[in-house]
């Protein structure tokens, strides 16, 4: 039976990645050893964001990699316990070099949300649902 996930994404430096997502309250996880990478949890079930340079992620899949500038391989979504936390995490974002792509707004009536680019420009979408919705 699996037991986790691990979603590994390419960047350009993993120093300032570490820095981006430590800023938005992710746990970063120590240099794992042999390896230029890091980890990032995130979430109660500590979902982890394996951090590689792009060289070594070409190694991994030895398959070239998207232009995050002209296209989308992913969107990665994640829960946020408010509006308040939605609008603190889209402030976050931009203070720590990421861009907003869709500032916070209500979405169907029964969420909030906004979505972003990291500063390689893999693409989050952080959400409040709320319990009392339709």
């Amino acid at each position: 039976m699996t037991e986790q996930i691990w979603i590994n994404l390419p960047v350009k430096d993993t120093t300032r990645s570490r820095a981006f997502f430590d800023a938005l309250g992710f746990t970063i996880e120590p240099q794992h050893p042999g390896t230029d990478g890091a980890g990032v949890l995130i979430g109660r079930n500590e979902t982890r964001v394996m951090l590689f340079p792009e060289e070594t992620f070409r190694g991994f899949t030895q398959n070239g990699l998207p232009d995050t500038d002209r296209t989308t391989e992913v969107l990665f979504s994640f829960s946020a316990g408010s509006k308040d936390e939605v609008d603190q995490i889209a402030r976050t974002v931009v203070d720590a070099g990421g861009r907003l792509f869709a500032e916070p707004e209500e979405i169907q009536g029964w969420m909030y949300g906004c979505a972003f680019e990291d500063p390689d420009g893999h693409r989050w979408n952080a959400v409040y649902m709320d319990p009392a919705g339709p």
